[in-house]
Parts: C-alpha cells; structure tokens; sequence
C-alpha cells in the first residue's frame, strides 16, 4: 500500500546508503564508469579529514543513491561486519552484465542464473571494498 501524508504523519523518503571506502577514485571508477551512475556532488571536510561522495542513476530528490565516505586516514580495509547484506541493481540482461563486468576485472561471487526458489534471474558481484551488489532481472 503506498504511503501518503496526513498532517500528522511524516511522509519517508529512502535518500540514501552510505558506505566506506577505502580508495576513492578505485570507487569512484566502479560504480560510475562499471555500473553507469553518475558523479552528482563531492565535498571534502578538512576538519573531519574525510570525503563525501555521492553517486547515483538520477537526481538526489527523487532517487535513492550511493554515499562513498573516504576517511583519509584509514589504512586498513574496513571490516564489513556480518550484519551487512548487500546492495541490489536492477538491470535488463544479468547474463550480458556480468559478462562484462567479469571482463573488466569485477569479481562475480554468484553466477547469473534463476534463484533458487523461483524463475527471476539474479547474479552477485564484489565491489573493491568486498561489498556485495545483487544485480535483479526484471521478471
């Protein structure tokens, strides 16, 4: 049921998932040249000494998207924890995704193919930082 706004009732918006990275332009290069989204607005905090990334398919006002923080001083990998699950992008051919994904050096961590209990096709990839993307069929 879709939600709608009364007087009372705050209307909610899913504006964005942020994660870490651990090397900027390695990220940067990912999600925009590998999966197409678009570069939408960057800002360094000095202070902080760490980088705010946003990317995405479309405007911020009307699309969920991606923020990448870089910690400039962060040397180690992060540790995705085991609560993470994993990002999911819909696209119109997982086969021909993921072929070419995996030529461009993207690590395919589930083969494209039919779910388990079900017709809809899906495969799994890695981001640089191991971050796992489900890449959706549409049925």
């Amino acid at each position: 049921m879709p939600q709608t706004q009364t007087s009372t009732e705050p209307l909610f918006r899913m504006a964005h998932t942020m994660i870490r990275v651990g090397d900027l332009d390695r990220s940067l290069d990912f999600y925009t040249r590998m999966l197409g989204m678009r570069l939408l607005r960057q800002r360094e905090y000095p202070d902080g000494k760490f980088t705010n990334t946003f990317v995405g398919y479309g405007d911020e006002a009307s699309n969920t998207v991606i923020e990448l923080t870089y910690n400039w001083d962060q040397t180690q990998p992060y540790e995705l924890g085991n609560g993470w699950g994993h990002l999911a992008l819909e696209v119109s051919d997982v086969y021909a995704t993921c072929e070419k994904l995996q030529s461009e050096g993207v690590k395919i961590t589930r083969a494209p193919g039919p779910m388990k209990h079900g017709t809809r096709v899906i495969a799994f990839i890695e981001d640089p930082d191991g971050y796992k993307i489900e890449l959706l069929q549409p049925d």
